[in-house]
Parts: structure tokens; C-alpha cells; sequence
């Protein structure tokens, strides 16, 4: 049976997000050019600017598709790991998952976007809301945690969010030029600590 219109579309943006991920975090935005992402896609530039009206609409795009893995990923955290120190690991899990799944496409083109955002305020725009919704979740998620699992939060849930996400990002920096380093259990510590939690209370987090 053949495929729908829709489905076709939905698989060409798909595959141009895929490129255009690669293409920018190994070449740079700016060293990248429109057709060179359509080319790695097998897709017409043509179908590039009518899905995503050009490279800065693919930025945009990969900024939509990442904070929707981010909110899959805290939320199945949530639902699946029974303790604290499963639920933060699995945090850092995420991270250097999907940095490891994508060679080391996912921090470059971390660092790669925020470059961008920086310089121009259309995109500076899109990132602060991606970072504000990754900040909203979790910041729901540790109070759900902190009700589930009988603790205290040491200060409001957004203020820890950032914090957080600032611990992991930072740690994923350095994990990336120096793995040995940056071990999951010096990760977990240090979100433990930012949770008001006792590190020596920390369990086996290296598995």
C-alpha cells in the first residue's frame, strides 16, 4: 500500500533534521550551506526551505525535536526508576546516551546552537523557551520526587532545575574530552548534593 502525502512529508523532515544535525555539528552552522544538507538527506533543497524556510528553520526544528526527547526521556525516568539515585543516573544516562548513539554529534551540536542563539536574537528566542520548558519539567518532576520519596527539597524546584541542568551540561563537556574524569558516581553525587541529600548515602550507581 502505498503512502500517504503526510507520511512522505513527515519522513523528508525527518531525514533533513537527521543531516542537518550531522552536518552542523561536524561542519559548524555557518559553514554549512542549505543544499549541502538537502544533498546528505537525498532530498531537493526545494524540500528543505518548504519545511523549514532555511538552515535557521532547521535550527529551530532540532531545538522543538530535542526538548521533546528531553521531556520523553525525564518523564519515563519518573515512571520506570524506584529510588533516587536510579532516577539521577538515568539523568546522566540520557545525556551520555545520546551523545554516544550519535558519535559526538549531540554536544557539538549542543555547543553549536547555543553559538547561534547567542548571536542572533530570533534564535536566542527559541533557545530560552527550549531551556525554560526543559527547566518546567523537571522542575515538576523533582517535586513529584520529592513527594514520592519522602525528602525536602532545599529551595524552589526551578531555581534546583537550573542547577541541575547546569551540573549536567557542564559534566558532559568534560566527560566528552575526558571520560575517565567524570564518572557517574561523581555525577549522581553532585545532584545529590544539590537535592540537600546525604552523597554517603549514595547506592551503586556504576551499572
Amino acid at each position: 500500500m502505498g503512502r500517504t502525502q503526510e507520511e512522505r512529508r513527515a519522513e523528508t523532515r525527518a531525514l533533513l533534521l537527521a543531516a542537518a544535525s550531522e552536518q552542523f555539528a561536524h561542519k559548524g552552522f555557518h559553514a554549512t550551506s542549505a543544499e549541502a544538507v538537502a544533498a546528505a538527506a537525498d532530498r531537493t533543497t526545494g524540500a528543505l526551505y518548504d519545511h523549514f524556510g532555511g538552515k535557521s528553520g532547521l535550527l529551530v526544528g532540532l531545538l522543538e525535536q530535542w526538548l521533546e526527547l528531553t521531556i520523553v526521556d525525564l518523564a519515563g525516568v519518573l515512571e520506570v526508576e524506584p529510588d533516587i539515585d536510579s532516577r539521577l543516573g538515568a539523568l546522566w544516562d540520557g545525556v551520555i546516551r545520546r551523545d554516544s548513539e550519535s558519535g559526538d554529534a549531540w554536544l557539538l551540536l549542543e555547543f553549536e546552537l547555543w553559538l547561534h542563539a547567542v548571536r542572533d536574537p530570533e534564535m536566542g528566542r527559541v533557545g530560552a523557551e527550549r531551556f525554560e520548558s526543559m527547566r518546567s519539567a523537571l522542575a515538576v518532576g523533582l517535586g513529584e520526587w520529592a513527594k514520592e520519596l519522602g525528602f525536602e527539597l532545599p529551595a524552589p524546584g526551578d531555581e534546583l532545575a537550573v542547577q541541575i541542568i547546569a551540573l549536567l551540561l557542564g559534566a558532559a563537556f568534560q566527560y566528552r574530552l575526558d571520560p575517565a574524569a567524570v564518572p557517574k558516581a561523581t555525577v549522581v553525587g553532585g545532584l545529590r548534593r544539590l537535592l540537600g541529600l546525604k552523597v554517603d548515602h549514595l547506592v551503586d550507581v556504576t551499572t
